[in-house]
This record gives C-alpha cells, structure tokens and sequence, in this order.
C-alpha cells in the first residue's frame, strides 16, 4: 500500500517481473500475473480483509501499517 494511493482500497502484488494492483473489497485486478500466484493472493485477501482494510485507512491517515502475516 502507498500512503498516496487513490481509491477505492486497493494493495499492490508482486510476482517475479509481474505486478498487479488488487481491490481489496471486490478482489478484481489490474495487471498481469500468473493464476497460480493470483490464486494464492486471493487466498491471502480472504483471510486478512479486516486487516488490510485496516492498513488502508492508516495510510490514508499517514500512520505506519501493521505487518500482515504471509499464507501459513
């Protein structure tokens, strides 16, 4: 996430050369990347939405964003 980022609430992945920007609410993506890595970030979102939203709103407010734990 950038603490300058425009709506809606959105993070960016990275995959290799590849690079996707996600919509946190609704899961659509912008970009290319491969749907094995795609699969693993839907996954990832399912079980942190609270939190990534979390750490949308303290970006906004310019606040340092809590780490959020990697697929186990």
């Amino acid at each position: 996430m950038n603490f300058r980022d425009h709506e809606p609430p959105h993070f960016h992945a990275r995959y290799g050369d590849m690079e996707v920007l996600v919509e946190i609410e609704t899961g659509k993506v912008k970009g290319e990347m491969s749907k094995r890595a795609l699969n693993l970030i839907f996954e990832w979102i399912e079980l942190h939405k609270q939190e990534l939203m979390q750490d949308w709103e303290k970006a906004r407010a310019k606040k340092s964003l809590d780490s959020i734990a990697p697929l186990p």
